[in-house]
């Protein structure tokens, strides 16, 4: 029994349900309609994981909700070269929902999300091959019983899809440990003389980005080995909103917080703070405008509304208002104290100040601030 099984026998509601759960009913409408080729050992066809993800209605009017707004082309492309034998990178700007991405495609693909490789600074070899249990290693000598499978070496086993989250914060001579498994498609126990080989229907699903500190860039030898999906940001004010508007919608209802009425404006307002500031020019172009250090991405728009929500909910009316935002987005904007508080008071003074209906969200601000 997995973890998710015994959380539910045991009736406990889990704070963030695995994608294969959350949206368990959608993949099951998707199964019952999905008439189209399916690769060795995938629950649905490329077409139907695409649809997962993009979102549509089926013909017994089954609403799939989009877990992912952009180019359907991107979507399909990353669907495709997980049906060949190719592992596949997504690759962005940090917030650009690249985990979200991989998790939904694994639990389309495989019905199961959760053998992950979480990527530091600090994980070892073993969390991509392969441990041992010392007590029977010392007991019994080196053996199967005494092995302990990385999630890869089970999802090889099983044709399964394993995730390798923030694949460029692994040290380089662990991630060059991969080489072997994607090429190969083996992964040698040479304690045991033996490997295992990988059952159709296994690959690999990474993400990465290159703007963080502390990054390990990917070698060219193991970088060939992907196709590699760049995931953008946005690319329309109203897209972004969207996104912003569902998620925080989902975290919500999750999280028991009462919708807010009207808190559209106050979405619009952050998004449209976040995007001028990370474009360094405002909405009307007219204006030019210095970044902060942070990436300001869609994902940190997201929780600072989720934040403001909460406020709202249990400090206010009910109704997320300019001050439930302004504390979130201060945060946000200034990461590097000195430099960054610059960028934000000459924004405030010379944009937010003089825009029209924004005079409730300078003074939160302003206050915030002081």
């Amino acid at each position: 029994m997995t973890v998710s099984e015994t959380t539910a026998a045991m009736g406990v509601q889990a704070l963030r349900p695995h994608a294969e759960d959350a949206f368990a009913h959608e993949l099951k409408a998707l199964a019952a309609a999905d008439d189209r080729p399916r690769p060795a050992r995938w629950q649905l066809s490329p077409w139907a994981v695409a649809t997962y993800l993009l979102g549509g209605t089926l013909p017994d009017g089954t609403v799939i909700t989009p877990k992912y707004v952009g180019p359907r082309r991107l979507v399909e492309v990353a669907v495709t070269t997980l049906a060949t034998d190719r592992a596949l990178l997504l690759l962005g700007v940090p917030g650009t929902a690249k985990t979200w991405v991989s998790e939904h495609l694994a639990a389309a693909v495989s019905g199961d999300s959760t053998l992950l490789v979480q990527g530091t600074a600090g994980t070892p070899e073993e969390a991509v091959r392969y441990g041992w249990n010392y007590a029977q290693l010392l007991a019994h000598g080196p053996s199967r019983d005494a092995l302990v499978p990385s999630p890869l070496m089970r999802a090889m086993s099983d044709g399964m899809t394993a995730r390798i989250e923030e694949l460029t914060r692994i040290p380089a001579d662990v991630q060059d440990s991969l080489i072997t498994i994607l090429s190969e498609k083996t992964l040698p126990v040479p304690e045991l003389g033996q490997e295992v080989q990988a059952v159709r229907g296994f690959n690999v699903i990474a993400t990465a980005n290159d703007r963080d500190r502390g990054v390990n860039e990917l070698s060219s030898a193991l970088r060939r080995r992907f196709n590699t999906v760049v995931l953008p940001l946005p690319a329309t004010p109203d897209a972004e909103v969207d996104i912003v508007s569902r998620r925080v919608d989902q975290i919500g209802r999750s999280l028991d917080l009462p919708a807010a009425p009207d808190g559209l404006a106050e979405i619009r307002r952050v998004v449209t703070v976040f995007r001028e500031l990370r474009d360094g020019v405002t909405t009307d172009g007219r204006t030019k405008l210095k970044s902060p250090s942070g990436t300001l991405s869609t994902a940190e728009a997201i929780s600072v509304v989720t934040n403001g929500l909460a406020l709202a909910a249990h400090f206010g009316d009910g109704v997320l208002r300019p001050g439930d935002v302004a504390a979130g987005i201060l945060g946000a904007v200034v990461r590097d104290p000195a430099a960054d508080r610059v960028v934000w008071q000459e924004y405030l003074e010379t944009v937010v100040r003089e825009r029209d209906g924004w005079k409730d969200f300078y003074r939160a601000c302003r206050e915030v601030s002081a």
